[in-house]
């Protein structure tokens, strides 16, 4: 198996450099659509700059993956494959940090865009009818006031026929409820004028809206269409302003308070002192009955002025990036694929330390002879000559020794001998060796036979 894996690993090495070059290459292409739309301005350098950011990214992600697809497999220890998995993780986080992000701009940045087009849209839709909703409810007042205004020209009809104050005719508390009367009546006609206003308003900013909703969805380039969605954004916004100027419920809430604090008394006309007491009794009555109308009035119309407002919405201009970052959840695939496009080598890398592994463990458990490969052989083999011939070589040098042994060296030279005593007698060799010619010869024929016999035994 280990055999197997390895001739595996050395096809598909063959490609996965020119691999992990196409993957940095599109990430580096991607890369570059993103940071162009986040560069201001035109021109040579904003091209310029935005090619050396992609190029680095390119760069910087091709050789990372390169370090850790030859060192991570080659790792062995349980530390050692820790401390590279963490470094592989930062690595991973600044590869996501300076690229993918700008890749997923790349892939979904218009339609994030839209997207928030179509959010602002929304909001602007809920603040127009909150808005709306508030004006109507403030010109549901009109009806409270036309009753007030009702009952206080009914009794000022009662007063003229003598039901009230028992006294005929358009006397002081026919004055009275008169020009309360007339002053609700006037409330009631400013109302009244407002409900066209608020109406119109209404129909302009559903106009707008519509006009706005159409941008989000029309063909062409998300940044021409931004400038004109701002356009509109700035009128309905306009718009909502009026709609919560035309609201009149602070005007009845002041005109209640009014009601029954600015009461113009009229001169008591009776002409007797029982008729002027009965008027001013009259007239007390109907004070009572005005405070309890101005009450009324001021409480509906603080109802309506209580109402929860709409939210404050401004179109704010993004760009791509920053709308792809706060949209984030609804573009999921965009962002998988982007960092999957920078990320994806790390899968290679797992699976090389998985087969690297694989290929150690059936080496440590496979013989020395199915372990071997033909390199191994050949340099055992040539191991092998090089004892056989040094072998050879030393059987040969002790043959050639004991065939022919060295010379005996000669005798170290000894100490000279002592000089003789002439008083000992002369030893016998001196004897000999002073003799005549007889005794030389036969030294010499003795040392010739000695000298024969030796070689021969030599031989």
């Amino acid at each position: 198996m280990a055999r197997e894996l390895e001739g595996h690993l050395g096809f598909l090495e063959t490609f996965t450099g020119t691999a992990l070059g196409v993957l940095s290459v599109a990430s580096g292409i991607y890369t570059y659509l993103g940071v162009s739309s986040l560069l201001d301005g035109d021109g040579a350098m904003l091209v310029f700059a935005a090619i050396a950011y992609s190029v680095a990214v390119s760069t910087g992600i091709f050789v990372f993956w390169s370090y850790m697809i030859r060192l991570f497999p080659a790792m062995q220890t349980a530390r050692a494959r820790v401390g590279l998995l963490g470094a592989m993780g930062l690595g991973s986080l600044a590869i996501v940090a300076m690229s993918s992000w700008l890749n997923a701009a790349a892939l979904a940045g218009g339609a994030a865009v839209e997207q928030h087009l179509a959010e602002t849209v929304q909001d602007y839709q809920e603040a127009l009818e909150r808005t709306h909703e508030i004006a109507l409810s403030a010109q549901g007042l009109e009806r409270d006031v036309a009753r007030a205004q009702q009952s206080f020209a009914d009794l000022s009809e009662q007063e003229a026929a003598g039901g009230l104050s028992g006294l005929a005719g358009r006397g002081a508390v026919f004055r009275v409820l008169r020009q309360k009367s007339q002053e609700l009546t006037a409330l009631q006609a400013q109302i009244a004028e407002q409900a066209p206003l608020v109406d119109s308003a209404f129909t302009e900013g559903n106009r707008l809206l519509s006009e706005m909703r159409a941008l989000t969805v029309e063909p062409g380039p998300v940044e021409a269409r931004s400038v004109e969605f701002s356009e509109k954004a700035v009128r309905l916004a306009g718009i909502l302003a009026e709609l919560r100027q035309l609201s009149v419920a602070p005007l009845v809430a002041r005109a209640a308070q009014d009601l029954s604090a600015s009461v113009v008394l009229p001169e008591l006309d009776g002409t007797t002192e029982e008729m002027r007491g009965t008027q001013g009794a009259t007239i007390t009555s109907v004070l009572d009955v005005l405070v309890q109308r101005a009450a009324t009035l001021d409480t509906a119309a603080q109802e309506v002025m209580a109402m929860q407002p709409a939210e404050e919405t401004t179109y704010t201009p993004i760009s791509s990036a920053d709308a792809v970052i706060r949209y984030a959840g609804n573009f999921i695939p965009s962002w998988a694929g982007a960092i999957a496009i920078d990320l994806l080598p790390a899968v290679l890398v797992l699976i090389l330390a998985v087969t690297q592994s694989a290929i150690r463990a059936g080496r440590d458990t496979a013989p020395i002879e199915e372990r071997m490969t033909i390199a191994d052989l050949r340099a055992a083999l040539a191991a092998a000559r090089d004892v056989d011939a040094a072998l050879i070589e030393g059987r040969q040098s002790a043959r050639a020794e004991a065939a022919y042994p060295p010379a005996p060296q000669p005798p170290a030279p000894s100490e000279p001998p002592l000089r003789p005593d002439p008083s000992a007698p002369e030893a016998p060799e001196t004897r000999e060796r002073d003799t005549g010619p007889g005794n030389r010869s036969g030294t010499g024929a003795g040392s010739g036979s000695g000298s024969g016999s030796g070689n021969e035994a030599s031989s």
